[in-house]
């Protein structure tokens, strides 16, 4: 079950995991083992969610340290729940295509994790809660 790798990422803005605010759920998980590939797709909080592209690189590094190097991970905002979207941008690329397209190009994510207050701030979503 790939929810119990990603389920307690800490909102970068909330003191809540991404599971209890509901921005990920096991729905919006799809893992296809023949094929090595795996597709999250996540609701942002609110629809001009400022972080939603750390949100994705959270659960991209998240993956990337959990599963075997042999998946393909795919991470995407979900149709409707970005404000660009919502809007009705009439763009040849929504601003949402182009945080999903981000969130997925290997030298844009290699680039993000470069930034050491990033990657403090993803480390930070990452870690274990103290109860």
């Amino acid at each position: 079950m790939l929810l119990q790798h990603i389920r307690d990422i800490k909102d970068p803005e909330h003191p809540y995991s991404l599971e209890e605010l509901k921005v990920i759920t096991e729905d919006a998980i799809e893992v296809d083992d023949k094929q090595s590939y795996v597709r999250v797709t996540f609701t942002p909080t609110v629809e001009h969610c400022s972080m939603a592209t750390v949100i994705g690189l959270c659960l991209r590094v998240k993956l990337m340290r959990s599963l075997p190097p042999r998946y393909k991970v795919d991470i995407r905002v979900a149709p409707g729940s970005h404000a660009s979207e919502a809007a009705g941008f009439s763009l040849s690329l929504s601003l949402s295509d182009l945080l999903n397209k981000q969130l997925n190009d290997k030298e844009s994510v290699a680039a993000a994790l470069e930034n050491p207050n990033l990657v403090d701030m993803v480390d930070e979503c990452l870690a274990p809660s103290l109860l």
